[in-house]
C-alpha cells in the first residue's frame, strides 16, 4: 500500500499539531501542502469531500479536518487502519 498522505496548509495550527504528532509516532507520510501545491486541492476534495486540513488519507481510511482527539477517535473506530498505520 502507498504511503499515507497528510494534506496540510502552511500556517494552520492544527496541521502543525498533526505534523508533530505523526513525527513523534515515526509515521512515514507523504505531506502535501495544498497552499504550495494548489493543483492537489482537487485530490484533497476527491478524497474527503472538503477543503479543510489537516486531512489524512490512507487507502479507504480518511480523517478530514481533525484535531488530535478526533484523529484518535477515528483510529479507535477503525482498528484495521490503526494496525496498518502502526499506531
Amino acid at each position: 500500500m502507498e504511503k499515507p498522505i497528510l494534506y496540510v496548509k502552511s500556517g494552520c495550527p492544527w496541521c502543525i499539531d498533526a505534523l508533530a504528532y505523526f513525527e513523534s509516532k515515526d509515521l512515514d507520510l507523504e505531506i502535501v501542502d495544498v497552499r504550495l501545491e494548489p493543483a492537489r486541492m482537487d485530490e484533497l476534495v476527491a478524497a474527503s469531500g472538503q477543503t479543510k486540513t489537516p486531512t489524512l488519507k490512507h487507502g479507504d481510511f480518511v480523517v478530514a479536518d481533525f484535531d488530535l482527539e478526533e484523529f484518535e477517535t477515528a483510529l479507535a473506530q477503525s482498528p484495521e487502519a490503526r494496525i496498518e498505520l502502526g499506531l
